[in-house]
């Protein structure tokens, strides 16, 4: 089997579904990307909204939920998933594989053995699946949450911007009481360019979580988050601030507006006062100035394409 006849962009949009499904991790929205390059798709992140909009969330791993991975595996596991995703004309069946047989032949004969782990379309968690995309002014080529660990409550949110410029600084102000219920935490200049290397925003999140928070406090960030990521917590904002991105004039108080369920996310401020602020904006040096991470910093694209070189 050619590597050409596997990476197609009907093999992406199955990877995506079945992730929607599962309501599993954001860093799909870099792999995939990168992938489709590679293959020479054209891969735009308007495809993840699409797809999420008629694949409804079928599991809550942890920490979304209660199950975890073995739970999944006993319970017919991906291949489960997959098969009640075919049944209801969810993915291409047809697609080849790497063992050289159709999606279809792969997951013959797999069934859902519990429905609490595993639900049927008809029933799902939500009706929708576990990543949405959201666009703003703050976000011009968009940015990524796990809406399946997300309260719905949080699907709603507008509060006063809480900025810093690294992972450490927030994780300091976290971990010392100094922030808000309510409030925005917006964390910069750890995207693909800035970090350099886009580090995982593990510690911040699990800190909000810690003290309580989650579902009072949102998190924006241009780096990225493992899979252990719950709450609003967003991420992949692109163009990041290393870029000149709109994340890179964020100042203090300002408020920011977060509407999961219309996929908006927007700095409240004047076009004017925005324009302003860019204008007067200078990016900082980059952190690493030698060695492969340097030529990495410069070469490296947006994480809305996958954070692959040019």
């Amino acid at each position: 089997v050619k590597p050409r006849d596997i990476v197609t962009m009907e093999a992406v949009k199955n990877a995506l579904a079945v992730d929607m499904a599962l309501g599993c991790s954001t860093n799909t929205i870099l792999h995939l990307p990168a992938i489709a390059n590679e293959a020479k798709l054209k891969f735009t992140l308007k495809m993840v909204n699409e797809i999420s909009g008629r694949t409804p969330n079928l599991c809550r791993l942890s920490p979304a939920g209660k199950h975890h991975l073995e739970d999944l595996y006993r319970a017919g596991g991906v291949e489960a998933v997959m098969n009640e995703l075919l049944k209801n004309g969810l993915i291409n069946g047809k697609v080849k594989t790497v063992s050289g047989k159709k999606v279809s032949e792969n997951i013959s004969g797999f069934k859902i053995l519990d429905k609490e782990v595993i639900r049927e379309v008809s029933e799902p968690y939500i009706k929708d699946g576990g990543i949405a995309i959201l666009w703003g002014n703050i976000a011009p080529e968009g940015c990524v949450v796990k809406r399946s660990a997300v309260d719905p409550s949080m699907y709603y949110h507008k509060g006063k911007a809480r900025v810093f410029n690294s992972e450490e600084e927030s994780l300091e102000a976290i971990l010392n009481g100094k922030i808000n219920s309510g409030e925005v935490i917006v964390i910069r200049y750890e995207g693909p360019k800035g970090g350099p290397g886009m580090r995982e925003m593990l510690a911040p999140t699990s800190a909000i979580a810690g003290i309580g928070l989650d579902k009072e406090v949102a998190l924006i960030t241009d780096g990225r988050f493992s899979g252990a990521t719950r709450g609003a917590s967003i991420g992949h904002v692109s163009p990041e601030a290393q870029a000149g991105g709109p994340i890179s004039i964020v100042k203090e108080g300002d408020i920011i507006e977060i509407n999961i369920q219309e996929n908006k996310i927007n700095l409240l401020l004047e076009e004017r006062e925005m324009k302003k602020r860019m204008e007067n904006w200078n990016p900082p040096d980059i952190k690493i100035k030698e060695g492969y991470l340097a030529r990495y910093s410069r070469l490296v694209t947006s994480a809305a394409r996958g954070a692959v070189l040019e």
